[in-house]
Order: structure tokens, then sequence, then C-alpha cells
């Protein structure tokens, strides 16, 4: 394939501040590969990059390609890549861990203790190193997967998002199948862990939020049931109706606000377990004296780690997740400015947003 010299891409210029600018197209190393990129969705991380700043993030005014949710063909391999081919249809994940400490050697790569830190092998696509708001992206081969014949690019970008939902319940420990699952939060990644329970199998999912239009994109998920708070409708009555007055197998925490993990405590049984999921933005206040007398497991994740997005794809492939309801709007590369204030101002309902690079 023909690859050009420049390329065309967002760079983060300061801070609030993306630019389009021509860039020269990367060369691939040593278990690199070059992506032509066909998508890319916007995130609520990539306003956290855009306007605060992560750990491990360069300096605002370095120049940085910002987007971790891409999708595209491979059109140059690097030295020693023989796992994937020119014209290979991928998806990327976000994280490529050191591959050398303690974390990674154990599997939990999204935790890598070298985080940020190129010179150890460190990636994180879009956070600490160039991402996907570009026509041309380079990869480590640990964070590319090959997408399944059926599966379009823009149903591709999701399954980052999808696998981390599938990673909370791998945190956990499994065996949804017969649980009554509940989901604090209808964001993108609260809507993604209701289609994933319901394709593992789970026998009541319950959404619960305080947006209608996205408690209804809940629904087509497969959420067996919604509760709506802004309408005085109360969760926990709900759940415990379900479970003759028991509570949840697994409540998670997708909402991240002041009082949702205090909520998810009231929701979960004894010995159940609570899986937080989102960002919280500050501190918060929670009762744990409930977790700690009702011996209830709290666990964390950070992003789509243990190899979930391959293990999402598969159950995307099977037809067991459908996440199509969450693509909503879609840009090209040179209106990446309509597209960021589309997903954060959620203009006409907007959910998933993705940029087209190779559209003119």
């Amino acid at each position: 394939m023909k690859i050009p010299e420049t390329m065309l891409a967002a760079n983060l210029a300061a801070k609030g501040v993306i630019k389009l600018v021509e860039k020269p197209v990367p060369t691939p190393g040593p278990a690199e590969v070059l992506i032509r990129v066909e998508a890319c969705g916007v995130c609520g991380g990539d306003l956290k990059v855009r306007d605060i700043g992560l750990p491990g993030q360069p300096p605002f005014g370095e120049p940085f390609t910002i987007g971790h949710e891409y999708a595209g063909v491979v059109v140059q391999c690097g030295p020693t890549v023989d796992e994937f081919a020119v014209g290979d249809r991928v998806v990327v994940e976000v994280h490529k861990g050191c591959g050398r400490c303690h974390n990674c050697i154990m599997g939990e790569y999204t935790a890598c203790l070298n985080f940020g830190n190129k010179e150890k092998g460190h990636r994180a696509n879009g956070f600490t190193s160039d991402g996907g708001f570009a026509e041309y992206a380079l990869n480590h081969i640990n964070s590319v997967v090959k997408i399944p014949e059926g599966i379009s690019f823009d149903q591709a970008i999701l399954i980052t998002t999808a696998g981390t939902a599938l990673y909370a319940f791998d945190q956990m420990g499994g065996y949804i199948a017969g649980d009554t699952v509940v989901v604090v939060g209808p964001g993108p990644i609260g809507l993604c862990l209701v289609a994933a329970a319901k394709a593992l199998g789970a026998e009541n999912v319950v959404l619960v939020g305080t947006r209608k239009s996205r408690l209804d994109v809940g629904k087509q998920l497969g959420a067996d049931y919604i509760v709506n708070c802004s309408e005085g409708e109360d969760p926990v009555a709900l759940v415990k109706e379900l479970t003759g007055g028991v509570g949840a197998d697994v409540v998670c925490d997708a909402a991240g606000a002041a009082t949702s993990l205090d909520t998810c405590l009231n929701l979960v049984r004894p010995a159940g377990d609570v899986v937080m999921v989102a960002m919280y933005k500050k501190p918060i206040t929670a009762d744990l004296g409930k977790a700690v007398k009702h011996n209830v497991q709290l666990h964390t994740i950070r992003g789509e780690g243990r190899l979930n997005v391959p293990r999402a794809l598969s159950l995307m492939a099977q037809g067991k997740l459908n996440l199509d309801p969450l693509l909503t709007h879609s840009f090209p590369l040179s209106q990446i400015d309509q597209a960021f204030a589309t997903f954060e101002q959620r203009i006409d309902n907007a959910i998933k947003v993705v940029v087209h690079p190779q559209e003119k």
C-alpha cells in the first residue's frame, strides 16, 4: 500500500486546545505495525487528556496526538512482525505494558509499574503516546487485535469500552450466569456493562440512572429493569423485591458520583461483589462499614486488561454483544472540534461519537 510522507493529525497544542497539524507518518520499528486509521471514538478520557492532563501524559505544548479508541488497516509491518500482515483489519487496545514489571508479568498490564515510561517500553495509546485521531498511527503488536469478519470499523471502536466491562467481571471472578446484576450509571461503560452481563447469562440486569434517553438505550442493550432516580424510583426497593430481600449478586459503579458507591453498598447482598469501574472526580464518602459487616467484596479496575478486548470481539462476532445503539454521531477529522463538542455537550443525545480520519 502506498504510504504518504505526511499526515493530518489532531495534536494537543495547549491545555484545552486541539489543533490539526501536518506531521510525518511514523515508521514501524521491531514488533510494531503502522495502521491507516479508519475510525476513532471520542471518550470521556479524551476530555481529561485535553483539559486536565493525566499521569505520564506528555507536557502540554509538546507534539502529542490524542485518541485511544481506534481501528483501521495495517499498511506496514516492522522488522520481526509475522503476527500481522498488510491489509489486516485491526482494532487497538489502549494499554501496552512494559512487559517487564511484576504487574505486567502477572497480566495486569493496565496497572503497569512503569506507566508512562517509554524507555522501559510502556505505551498507552492517546494517553502517554500518540493515538488515533490521525490518518495513521503506530502500534506495538501487543495492543493490536484482528477484527473478525462481519464487524465494521465503527463497531470495532466500541471494543475497548466493552473490554473494560468484561474486565470488571473478570476481576471479580466471573460467574455472572444466573446472577442479578445492577449497573449504576448509564454512560458508555455502564451501557456496555449491561450488554456484557446479558451476554454472560445474567438472569436479571438492573440499570440505574437519571437520564431517560440513556436508560432507554440500556433497555435496548438488554436491561431487564431500568430505574430512573430523577423520577423518584427506588433501586433498593426494586432489587429487594427481585431477590426476596437479599440484594444483588453483583453491583457495578459506573457513575462515579459522590453518593454512587454508597448506593452500591445498599444494593448488594451479603458476600456479594461491588466493582468500581468509574473514575471518581474527587474524594467521596461511603459507609464502608456496610461492606465489612456484610463481607462484601470490593473490586476496582483500570481499562481493558487481561485480553478482554479479544474476548469482547468474540462475543460481538458470535452475535451475543450488539452495541450498535451506542453509535450515534460521525464526523471527519477536519471537524474534530465539532465532534468533541457534540460528545461533551451530549448534543442530540450523543453517546459514542466517531471520527473518520480518511474522510475529506
